[in-house]
């Protein structure tokens, strides 16, 4: 049976590198409002995690947050996209990102040839964060 067709697989997380685990945590939950679901120490391989996510519902995806000890700072490469988040209101989350010190690479506006409200901000190493406007379910 193709895994796919057996509704057993979902889609468990993604993984950015980051510079600072502390800064990039902080980031996460307090300026996008994610929590911090747990970490993972593993200092004789030289790397610690930690995830985040939006409640820790089973069901939503997680961001993986790997600090390789001794790595300050990565290149995001021409093939990183961005990681999208869905939320109620683009606008009001921008304002409040901005408050909290998050910069906004891209004000809320209808995506282009579209009318889907979006923004795109940046987390402290730099990687690119859509923001999509979605009614809450």
């Amino acid at each position: 049976m193709h895994p796919r067709t057996s509704g057993q697989c979902r889609f468990l997380h993604a993984m950015l590198r980051v510079g600072d685990l502390r800064r990039s945590i902080d980031f996460y939950t307090g300026v996008l409002g994610m929590r911090l679901l747990r970490t993972v120490e593993r200092a004789e391989q030289g790397y610690t995690l930690a995830f985040v996510g939006y409640g820790g519902n089973p069901d939503q995806a997680e961001l993986e947050l790997t600090y390789n000890h001794g790595v300050d700072r990565y290149e995001a490469g021409t093939a990183y996209g961005h990681i999208a988040l869905g939320m109620p209101d683009v606008q009001a989350a921008c304002s409040a990102i901005r408050a909290r010190g998050g910069a906004i690479l891209r004000e809320p506006g209808p995506v282009k040839g579209g009318t889907s409200i979006i923004a795109f901000v940046a987390d402290p190493d730099g990687y690119r964060i859509e923001l999509i406007e979605q009614p809450p379910r």
